[in-house]
C-alpha cells in the first residue's frame, strides 16, 4: 500500500512540475568592431527581453534607453530611464573597449567585422502558487561562439576556449564580483522579472498561432533542383516544431533560419529543403505550436513560384516579413543549420489539414 501510495504522489509531483510555467528575462548586448553601414545596424544595441518580448532598447546612435511596452511607458519613472541610459552608455564604453581587446588576443584585424555579445538574465517557476528560481545564465560570445559564461552553483567563471583563459582568472580572483553576479542573478533579476510580470500581465497573456505557406523556388546552387520551403510565422511564444515531410515521412537534412523575431513581437521559423525540379512526389509542412489544439498540415502544390517570369513577386509578399533595426543588431550573425529529423506521420489529403493531436508524428 505505501508503494502504491508513493506512486500515487509521485505522478501528482509529475503533473504539477509539468503544469508550472517558465518565465524569463534577459539582456542582451552586442557590440560591432566597425561599422557596417546598412540600414537599421548599429555598432552598439542593448535591449530588455521578458518571456521573449522586448521590453527595452538602446543603441550607439540614438544614446537613450526607451520603452518598447506600453506598460513599460506607464509603469516605470523617469528616473528609470535616465538611470538606464547612463548605464547603457557607460556599457556601451565598455564593450568597444573590449572588443578590440578580443580582437587583439585572437589575432585579429579589423578588415572584418567582428562581433562581441552579453546576455545575462534569468529563469523562474511559477506553480501558480510558488514561484521559484530555476537558473541564472551570464555569458560572453565572440563572433559567435561562446567565450566565457558563469556557473552560479560555484560562483566561477568558466572558460571555453584558451583565449578566454586568462579573463577568467583576472574575474575569479575579484570574489565581491562573482557575490556580486550570483546575486544579481538569483534575487536582484527575479524580483525584477516578478515585477515586470505584475505590470504587463495582461500583454504577456497573449498568444497568437502561426501561420503556414509552403512554396518552392529555384535552387541557388543548382539549376536542375527546387528549393522547398516551410515558412511558419507570427507565432508566439517562440517554442515551435516545423517539419517538411516526403509521403508523410519527415525528411532526414533540412536547412533551418532558426527562430527569429519579427517586428510586432511574434516569431518566425522557415525550413528547407532542396529537391529534384521533376520530382512528382508529395511533399506537406507539418507545423505544432502550444496555441493550436492540432497540429497544422499545409501540402505543397507541386508549383515553382520564380520559375516563370514576374512570379518572383509572389515570393517576396511571403517571405518579407521585415525585422527591426533592434532586433537586427541583437542578432548580429545568422547561423544556418542541418537538423536531422526522421519518421512516419498520418497521411492527410487537402491543402490545410489538422491531425488528432498536436505532435508531427
Amino acid at each position: 500500500m505505501d508503494a502504491v501510495l508513493f506512486g500515487v504522489f509521485l505522478h501528482v509531483g509529475t503533473l504539477l512540475s509539468v503544469q508550472a510555467e517558465t518565465h524569463s528575462l534577459y539582456y542582451m548586448y552586442t557590440v560591432l568592431s566597425k561599422p557596417v553601414n546598412l540600414p537599421g545596424i548599429y555598432e552598439f544595441t542593448a535591449m530588455g527581453l521578458l518571456d521573449d518580448r522586448q521590453i527595452d532598447y538602446y543603441n550607439n546612435k540614438e544614446q537613450k534607453k526607451i520603452p518598447k511596452q506600453q506598460w513599460m511607458r506607464e509603469k516605470m519613472p523617469p528616473d528609470y530611464w535616465e538611470k538606464g541610459t547612463q548605464s547603457r552608455k557607460s556599457k556601451e564604453q565598455w564593450f568597444n573597449v573590449n572588443v578590440n581587446i578580443l580582437m587583439e588576443r585572437m589575432k585579429h584585424n579589423n578588415s572584418n567585422v567582428h562581433v562581441l555579445q552579453w546576455r545575462h538574465g534569468c529563469e523562474i517557476k511559477d506553480d501558480g502558487t510558488v514561484v521559484t528560481f530555476s537558473r541564472g545564465i551570464d555569458q560572453y560570445s565572440y563572433d559567435g561562439d561562446d567565450f566565457l559564461s558563469f556557473d552560479d552553483k560555484v560562483s566561477q567563471w568558466v572558460a571555453p576556449v584558451d583565449a578566454a583563459v586568462a579573463t577568467k582568472v583576472k574575474w575569479d580572483n575579484v570574489a565581491i564580483l562573482n557575490q556580486y553576479t550570483k546575486g544579481y542573478l538569483e534575487k536582484e533579476c527575479v524580483d525584477w522579472l516578478n515585477k515586470f510580470r505584475e505590470y504587463g500581465q495582461e500583454q504577456l497573456k497573449k498568444v497568437s498561432p502561426p501561420e503556414v505557406h509552403v512554396f518552392a523556388r529555384k535552387s541557388p546552387s543548382d539549376k536542375n533542383k527546387l528549393k522547398l520551403t516551410c515558412l511558419a510565422t507570427g507565432f508566439y511564444p517562440k517554442d515551435v516544431e516545423v517539419f517538411i515531410r516526403k509521403y508523410r515521412m519527415r525528411e532526414k537534412e533540412t536547412e533551418s533560419s532558426g527562430v527569429r523575431p519579427n517586428h510586432d513581437g511574434t516569431y518566425q521559423l522557415r525550413e528547407s529543403v532542396e529537391i529534384m525540379e521533376n520530382e512528382k512526389a508529395d511533399y506537406d509542412c507539418c507545423v505544432s505550436h502550444s496555441t493550436l489544439k492540432e497540429v497544422i498540415v499545409k501540402e505543397w502544390d507541386g508549383k515553382c513560384q520564380d520559375c516563370n517570369e514576374g512570379a518572383a513577386l509572389a515570393i517576396g509578399v511571403v517571405i518579407g516579413i521585415v525585422l527591426t533595426g533592434a532586433v537586427c543588431a541583437a542578432v548580429g550573425i545568422v547561423l544556418y543549420k542541418k537538423r536531422k529529423s526522421g519518421s512516419q506521420g498520418k497521411e492527410n489529403n487537402g491543402v490545410q489539414v489538422p491531425l488528432q493531436n498536436t505532435v508531427c508524428a
